[in-house]
């Protein structure tokens, strides 16, 4: 799965980053390999909590 990252550079230093596709998923790190680690478990705890939410059901 690709899914679009945009990466801002702090000015005091280090990255942040959003998921524009998945509202409210965003991280930050200080440094490119921390900033990296950080959006995998980002989006991954993002779908993981979206996938737990029930479906409602029509009745």
């Amino acid at each position: 799965m690709k899914i679009k990252v945009i990466v801002h550079q702090v000015n005091e230093g280090g990255y942040w980053a959003q998921v524009p596709a998945l509202p409210g998923c965003a991280t930050h790190g200080a440094t490119w390999e921390e900033l990296l680690t950080n959006i995998y478990e980002a989006v991954e705890g993002w779908l993981d909590a979206e996938n737990s939410i029930p479906q409602p059901s029509l009745l």
